[in-house]
């Protein structure tokens, strides 16, 4: 049982209920602003009071409209998904563009009940317009970019990628940055433009698991970097049934004055945790001898 698409079935039930609750209150507020009825007079005699009511009418219509749009667009995915391939980005893509396009119906309703008219406004401050969106492009891009993650399936929540030199798993995509949280616990935020414009490695699309080392060497030790790979990989054949020495690789990532930091990664057959922390520990250990080894000379 997938629960996930369980879980998004009982939100959107709670959601069709509070859709039917909204378009009664849309046919009473439309029966009192149209209508022949005590509201009448009032309405004529406070203009105001007259915009607000519009304003309303105008903000639960966008509103019903878009939960429509909502309701329709998640029934026919979760209709044509199976279990297994349900995405959490989705549904988080869905309420991005849900909110955002709230948020433009509560602003043009805000207009309407000022008296202002949304389309006049708008084309009397063009110029402020185009002022506005040079100064804004940049989060512009980076809710486009977030927009192309959470409806692509390259990238999902939970997965384990690599961006740079941060790795951790995905725990959140928002329209401005990717969340990530790494094996110590901190957690990074990405912009998505970096992103989507960066070469990102998913462990996460792989049969195998990629297990990350970084470790740091005093420049003292007179050991070559092919020598040091090769005494690594040696220590991996002591787990031979969840390990595939032939994928382990040595890279210099930072060079500094007294010390190499290096990152050892190979692939591993098992997400077991307790394997992985055990294999770690033996190339932890190794490598802490290495770097005694000057001292006791």
């Amino acid at each position: 049982m997938n629960h996930l698409k369980t879980s998004i079935r009982i939100k959107e039930n709670v959601r069709r209920r509070n859709f039917i609750i909204k378009l009664v209150l849309l046919i009473i507020l439309e029966v009192f602003y149209a209508g022949k009825t005590v509201v009448e007079p009032f309405l004529e005699q406070y203009e105001l009071l007259g915009h607000v009511l519009r304003a309303l009418i105008f903000l639960l219509s966008t509103n019903l409209i878009i939960s429509l749009g909502r309701i329709i667009t998640l029934r026919i995915y979760l209709r044509q998904r199976e279990d297994s391939k349900v995405q959490p980005n989705f549904m988080i893509g869905i309420d991005r563009i849900a909110t955002l396009l709230n948020v433009i119906g509560i602003l043009i309703s805000l207009m309407l009940a000022f008296g202002i008219r949304p389309l006049e406004f708008l084309t009397s401050i063009t110029i402020v317009a185009a002022a506005i969106a040079l100064l804004t492009k940049e989060y512009i891009t980076n809710i486009v970019n977030g927009l192309i993650m959470m409806f692509s399936d390259q990238l999902e929540i939970g997965d384990k990628i690599q961006i740079g030199k941060h790795t951790g798993f995905i725990r959140d995509i928002t329209l401005i940055n990717l969340v990530l949280k790494n094996d110590s616990g901190e957690i990074i935020l990405i912009p998505n433009t970096l992103a989507l414009t960066s070469d990102v490695v998913n462990y996460s699309k792989n049969n195998t698991h990629q297990v990350i080392l970084d470790a740091e060497i005093s420049s003292k030790i007179d050991l070559k970097l092919n020598d040091l790979e090769a005494q690594l990989t040696k220590l991996l054949e002591k787990y031979p049934e969840v390990v595939y020495k032939e994928g382990a690789q040595l890279n210099i990532l930072e060079r500094k004055a007294d010390s190499l930091l290096v990152r050892f990664q190979f692939p591993i057959k098992t997400h077991e945790k307790s394997t992985e922390i055990q294999v770690k520990k033996d190339l932890s250990q190794a490598l802490l001898d290495l770097n005694h080894e000057p001292r006791k000379d």
